[in-house]
């Protein structure tokens, strides 16, 4: 192909573009006119268009679609073997534009569709409004209705709380009264005489023995034990407990031979032992007491008069820490001479915590 004929083409090519660049401006010119009426009629509605960031993405695509058209057009065009020159940039700025107005044209269309639904639902809405106004005031009147329940129940409740204690209280007052007047009953009457024991003739017998052999008075107390099947009890100094507990044993009157019991009690401000005696020729029985020093508790052994007392003396020693004179051998019997205290004693601390 020659030169001529080459530029008779391009003219040919020229004059083509000439003619569709007519077409797409008059076509413009004609959206344009159609989405300013639109416009004018979307400004007279209460909503606002579409967000500019919408109006910016389509655009954004629009140009991606156009370069992409122009780029597939030359390709096309090469491939024919004919020369044209790359879409001019008043093309592009022509797409571009064309492209933001049908952009536009869309979402006024869009909008319009929303504002026809709109109008259709808001009957529905405003249904559905007057339906939850009307569960919520159902609601609060049930709910008022349980609590005026439940405050006629409280009130009830205390009304009858409020009986009942008046009630108690005027019980209480009366038993008290009646209980006062009973007690005055017996202050004005004259006290029932105590029936003498019967072994009371067996006590005052030991105590007058005691009196022949002893010249001095030897004895802190004598008593009854009614509390103990009225058992003779006499407490003897701490100097003449050994000699006395002698005279019973050898004594022909008393002849105490049985040493049952014996036994130390920490009584916090002072220790005292007990030793319990039985005569089976007399058939008869005496406990003796005596106290002694709590800081130092130190008394004559009677294991030399009893050998029986041999292992209680012991055990009083082990857990409340009493010192036997004269016993033959006194040693811890339970918890070993290594133990720290006495577990006895009122106030024992033991010396190992995890005990």
């Amino acid at each position: 192909m020659d030169e001529k004929d080459k530029e008779q083409l391009k003219k040919e090519a020229a004059e083509k573009a000439r003619a569709a660049a007519q077409r797409k401006r008059e076509e413009r010119e004609k959206k344009k006119e159609e989405s300013h009426d639109s416009v004018s009629e979307v400004n007279q509605t209460k909503d606002d268009v579409t967000s500019n960031q919408d109006l910016e993405k389509q655009k954004a695509a629009a140009a991606a679609k156009a370069k992409a058209a122009a780029i597939a057009k030359k390709k096309a065009k090469e491939t024919e073997g004919k020369e044209t020159e790359p879409t001019s940039n008043q093309d592009l700025e022509k797409q571009k534009a064309a492209a933001a107005a049908k952009a536009k044209a869309a979402a006024i269309a869009k909008k319009k569709a929303k504002e026809t639904k709109g109008t259709e639902t808001e009957p529905t809405s405003n249904q559905d409004l007057e339906k939850q106004k009307a569960i919520a005031i159902a609601k609060a009147k049930a709910a008022a209705a349980a609590k005026r329940k439940a405050k006629n129940a409280n009130e009830s409740g205390d009304s009858e709380k409020a009986k009942a204690i008046a009630a108690a209280k005027a019980k209480a007052a009366a038993a008290a009264k009646a209980r006062g007047k009973t007690t005055q009953a017996k202050e004005t009457e004259e006290p029932e005489p105590i029936t003498p024991s019967p072994q009371q003739p067996i006590l005052d017998r030991y105590l007058n023995i005691v009196k022949e052999h002893y010249k001095e008075d030897i004895l802190e107390d004598s008593y009854i034990n009614r509390m103990s099947k009225h058992v003779p009890t006499i407490v003897v100094k701490l100097e003449h407990y050994y000699s006395l507990a002698l005279l019973f044993k050898q004594h022909s009157g008393l002849h105490f031979e049985f040493l049952s019991e014996l036994h130390g009690t920490d009584f916090e401000t002072y220790m005292e032992i007990y030793v319990h005696l039985y005569s089976f020729k007399n058939k008869q029985s005496v406990a003796l007491k005596v106290k002694m020093d709590r800081e130092n508790p130190r008394v004559d052994s009677i294991a030399t008069i009893w050998p029986g007392a041999n292992w209680p003396e012991c055990e009083a020693y082990d857990l409340l820490g009493i010192q036997f004179t004269n016993h033959p051998d006194l040693h811890r019997i339970m918890l070993g001479e290594d133990w720290v205290g006495h577990p006895l004693r009122k106030d024992y601390e033991p010396y190992d915590v995890e005990v």
